[in-house]
């Protein structure tokens, strides 16, 4: 069941329901009552800049499912030049659309991949999917920023195929819609690959984010690490599902995983459900999960310093999530993800 199998069928039996675990959160069956018709193509339309201009060395985009620029898969060699810029965007009112796209690292090579959700339409459905594949000792690092339209609905979802020594790392940053998924599922070979999952979400209004990851350890000597914080206010509600497996065999596993959570208005919601299912011996995996309230002190604190309480909490609320931005490596990104953070936070804009 997925939302892409319900936009080609048209038929709302294939979307995803609560009857299924990992979707109970994120319910589309409950939500959509009819698949809409198929977005048009978006020929002649302008673009705005997206919210990596000037980062990127190459840029592919899609516009309601449908690529305008670069190729249809890309293969990365050792020496590629630089960071790759990667839009979806939707500028589609009431209508439904769905666009892939895969990437393959060549053994030893490395990218920036700068990925964005980007909307200039309205009550759409969106899905995307990609494949990734990194070679032997290659290095991604992947940054999606995701804004889409307050009452769309959007899931993308990623599989990730790494070999022994690759390195992969991602920073997802969202400030959610109508409903709103990033998914990411990874299998870890082990054999000294690294991996990364990071993400930030800071949800207002009615806005519905879900952060979900699954990494599968299935060879010895494999590292994760995965921090994800946020912060919700008015009625959002905002949902982080993250899974380590470290099957049988997988010995001498390192794998952290954190989420921590800021409730800023009574009627806000966060639902967390952080998973290690361990079968193997001799590893070393935890995981921390915290939801709670602005620090009082640290906020009377600030007051007492001639701050107004509206800034404050501004600033101590981007303070909150600035250790998962300050955890990207691309100082481009990590730049214009603390913008993005300031201005989500209400000190911007």
């Amino acid at each position: 069941m997925t939302l892409a199998r319900a936009i080609a069928s048209g038929d709302v039996a294939q979307l995803p329901s609560r009857r299924e675990e990992d979707w109970r959160w994120t319910d589309l069956r409950g939500l959509i009552r009819t698949i809409p018709a198929a977005s048009p193509a978006a020929d002649g339309i302008k673009l705005k800049r997206g919210p990596f201009r000037n980062l990127a060395d190459e840029e592919i985009v899609f516009v309601n499912g449908r690529q305008l620029e670069g190729p249809s898969a890309l293969i990365i060699e050792p020496g590629h030049p630089g960071p790759l810029a990667l839009r979806f965007v939707s500028a589609a009112h009431g209508t439904a659309h769905h666009a892939a796209f895969s990437l393959v690292l060549r053994p030893g090579a490395e990218l920036v991949l700068l990925e964005s959700y980007e909307s200039l339409g309205e009550a759409y459905l969106a899905d995307i999917s990609l494949d990734i594949h990194l070679g032997e000792g290659a290095r991604l690092e992947r940054v999606a920023v995701v804004a889409e339209a307050a009452d769309a609905v959007s899931i993308s979802q990623t599989r990730v195929e790494l070999a022994p020594h690759a390195r992969f790392v991602q920073t997802v940053l969202t400030s959610g819609a109508k409903r709103q998924r990033h998914e990411t599922r990874l299998r870890h070979p082990g054999g000294g690959a690294e991996v990364r999952l990071d993400g930030v979400y800071l949800l207002d209004g009615a806005a519905h984010a879900d952060l979900t990851t699954a990494v599968t350890h299935a060879g010895v000597d494999g590292v994760t690490q995965q921090l994800t914080k946020g912060a919700v206010r008015g009625q959002a509600r905002a949902v982080f599902q993250g899974r380590i497996v470290v099957a049988e065999g997988a010995d001498r596993t390192d794998a952290r995983m954190g989420h921590h959570a800021l409730i800023l208005s009574d009627k806000a919601e966060v639902d967390a459900k952080p998973e290690l299912e361990i079968y193997a011996d001799d590893v070393s995996c935890a995981h921390g999960n915290t939801v709670g309230a602005i620090d009082e002190q640290a906020l009377f604190y600030a007051m007492q310093r001639g701050i107004p309480e509206a800034e404050a909490r501004a600033m101590l609320t981007e303070a909150f999530v600035a250790e998962v931005i300050d955890r990207i490596e691309h100082p481009g990104a990590r730049e214009a993800a603390h913008a993005w953070a300031a201005q989500l936070a209400g000190r911007a804009g």
